[in-house]
């Protein structure tokens, strides 16, 4: 009998598929500037819950609310998307401009440029050390850096999520496919995961769509991801080399690059 866990059907299996062997690698970012950042699955886990809370307490979260992600691809940006997915909520990726995919007023935007919104904003700083957000914040906008940290590690509770509901949004010009349902969520990013349990290297300059797709169905299919940035992937695909030695220290089963 297979000791693999079952595909899971709700973010919450996918959580306990995280911290199934809670110290093994789960996501591995190679940013702009040789930045390298690597959460285990508990890790992982943590800074989910931890979202989760805040958008719970601070911003009522749940079925129907309508949650902005403005974000590239990153590992924040999978922490969000699944904490704003865990309440139910609706995640809609922005147009270039960060208007809602379909026009419509957004409850809450999670962003990395807090003054081009208005209403609830949580402000988000994409570097690992960054401990505070660098700019200005917009009257009551929330910077996500210090805020995530006064939440509890464990999901406190959440409202039970509608299988109808909208899950992701994006503009038809940036993906083709334009919305998921909570209920197709799982079952859609499996599709995309390249092999069961596979350590996947995948391109940051994706849709993030296409980006959150490979990433959740990945870990769905109990694997691992390795992230890295649009500049650090033209750097790779300019050195085979390089690649390669990334492919090796990183145990890469799947290199996605330029796919």
């Amino acid at each position: 009998m297979s000791n693999a866990p079952a595909t899971p059907t709700t973010v919450a299996q996918l959580m306990n598929i995280l911290v199934t062997d809670p110290g093994r690698p789960r996501i591995t970012w190679y940013g702009d500037a040789g930045e390298r950042v690597e959460l285990s699955g508990a890790v992982l886990v943590n800074w989910i819950s931890k979202t989760t809370n805040l958008l719970v307490e601070e911003f009522d979260a749940a079925p129907g609310c309508r949650t902005v992600i403005d974000l590239p691809p990153h590992w924040r940006t999978a922490v969000w998307a699944l904490g704003a997915l865990s309440t139910g909520a609706t995640v809609l990726l922005p147009a270039d401009d960060g208007s809602a995919p379909d026009g419509r007023p957004a409850d809450v935007v999670v962003t990395t440029r807090p003054a081009a919104f208005t209403g609830d904003v949580v402000a988000v700083a994409l570097p690992a050390l960054a401990r505070r957000f660098d700019g200005d914040l917009p009257p009551g906008a929330i910077d996500a850096a210090g805020a995530v940290m006064t939440y509890a590690d464990q999901i406190l509770w959440t409202p039970d999520t509608d299988p109808s509901e909208p899950a992701l949004v994006a503009p038809a010009a940036t993906a083709p496919v334009q919305g998921v349902l909570h209920g197709d969520l799982l079952a859609w990013a499996v599709r995309a995961a390249p092999a069961p349990g596979a350590r996947a290297l995948l391109d940051g300059g994706l849709p993030v769509l296409d980006a959150l797709a490979a990433m959740i169905g990945t870990w769905a299919t109990g694997g691992s991801v390795v992230l890295a940035s649009p500049a650090t992937v033209a750097a790779l695909l300019a050195d085979p080399a390089r690649r390669e030695r990334l492919r090796a220290q990183e145990g890469v089963t799947h290199d996605l690059l330029g796919e």
